[in-house]
């Protein structure tokens, strides 16, 4: 037996957010990160969970649109953050969008997009995304 076994054992590994037996907020293997007993991540922890986040959503929307790989890498980031945001059924729910942008109409995908439940809940968010993705430059 080694550390990580034993702890592995005593503690067991959980992907959620739990609550432990003394109410406080841990994930993982007994990973404290109730803010109320100095729980937390580090900048590094939260940098390779992005890192991660970015792989797993750039993957999901290039199996669901492959033509999203002819898009620059601006406009890419825009369906990226939306299905980082949305989750990727959220973002493939914006059917008149996608055809827009596959047919390379990034100005009726741009006014599509504010045309949207998801821009009215968070508009500066997503009129940043339209303009990118109607200019191809990064906003």
């Amino acid at each position: 037996m080694d550390l990580k076994t034993q702890l592995l054992r005593e503690e067991g590994a959980e992907s959620c957010a739990y609550q432990d037996s003394l109410g406080f907020w841990t994930i993982g293997v007994g990973r404290l990160i109730d803010s109320r007993k100095g729980g937390g991540l580090s900048n590094d922890e939260i940098d390779f969970l992005l890192e991660n986040d970015i792989k797993r959503n750039y993957e999901a929307v290039l199996a669901a649109l492959p033509w999203m790989e002819k898009l620059n890498d601006a406009r890419q980031a825009v369906l990226i953050g939306m299905a980082f945001q949305m989750g990727l059924k959220g973002l493939l729910q914006f059917k008149r969008t996608l055809g827009s942008i596959e047919d390379g109409h990034y100005n009726e995908a741009a006014a599509e997009m504010l045309d949207s439940a998801w821009a009215k809940q968070t508009f500066g968010r997503a009129a940043r995304m339209a303009k990118q993705m109607e200019t191809g430059e990064w906003h």
